[in-house]
């Protein structure tokens, strides 16, 4: 019974990751969805704008903190090692969902593209930027990435192995190509308001720190292979012979 529901709270945190996703597209995009970004204000700037760090810093944290192997050793004395990744998942979810919640719009327009073959372009650009981040996830192994892999050995009473090193589609051009699609959703767009701007300037700092981390975590774990793989590929920005560490 217990394995069928490790594999159904996998599933749960899936599910409320998948809709998280679609909504963060719309609410980034300023598109379909009943709250975006930029809409209305209706606090002080200065109020609004300690808000949206605060909400930024507490996803930024749990992202980064959760993610560390320390972490991930004194956590998994708590919640059981197969459910380990899809927890980890559905916390970043909800940290997005108190993000979408609480977000507060502060108004102002840096920039306006107002030809319409440039919006249309940016708008372009900006899905691409969300298939990057999509693709990418399925370049490396996307069932694994959100969790459902460990469950479902573990449904099946199977041991579960860790995915070797490999560089596999973007990887081979990018270190972080879901990273580099992030920031395409961050930047592009065709109305750049304040409260865009501040979720973008915010958001690209803790990428560049994250990455920090992660690499190191990764040099540690997978040795001279990442090392070499570091000289070899660029770190977001796909320059041929820079890694631009």
């Amino acid at each position: 019974m217990k394995r069928l529901l490790a594999f159904v709270y996998g599933l749960t945190a899936y599910a409320v990751s998948v809709g998280t996703t679609l909504y963060a597209v719309g609410f980034i995009g300023n598109i379909l969805v009943p709250k975006t970004m930029d809409s209305a204000p209706h606090t002080h700037w200065t109020q609004a704008l300690l808000a949206n760090v605060l909400l930024i810093g507490v996803f930024a944290l749990q992202h980064s903190v959760m993610a560390r192997p320390a972490f991930k050793k004194a956590w998994t004395r708590i919640v059981p090692e197969p459910v380990e990744r899809s927890t980890y998942v559905l916390a970043s979810s909800l940290a997005l969902i108190l993000l979408f919640w609480l977000w507060q719009p502060m108004g102002g327009v840096v920039w306006n593209v107002q030809d319409t073959n440039g919006r249309t372009l940016l708008y372009i650009l900006y899905a691409l930027g969300w298939l990057t981040v999509f693709g990418s996830t399925y370049a490396i192994n996307h069932w694994d990435l959100f969790g459902l892999r460990q469950v479902y050995c573990y449904l099946r009473g199977e041991s579960y192995q860790t995915i070797p090193f490999a560089s596999p589609g973007p990887y081979r051009y990018v270190r972080h190509p879901i990273y580099l699609g992030w920031l395409l959703t961050f930047w592009v767009t065709p109305t750049m308001t304040i409260a865009h701007l501040v979720f973008a300037v915010a958001t690209t700092l803790y990428i560049l720190i994250a990455i920090r981390f992660e690499e190191r975590d990764l040099i540690d774990y997978f040795g001279d292979t990442y090392r070499q793989y570091r000289k070899r590929v660029a770190m977001i920005i796909p320059f041929p012979g820079k890694t631009l560490r």
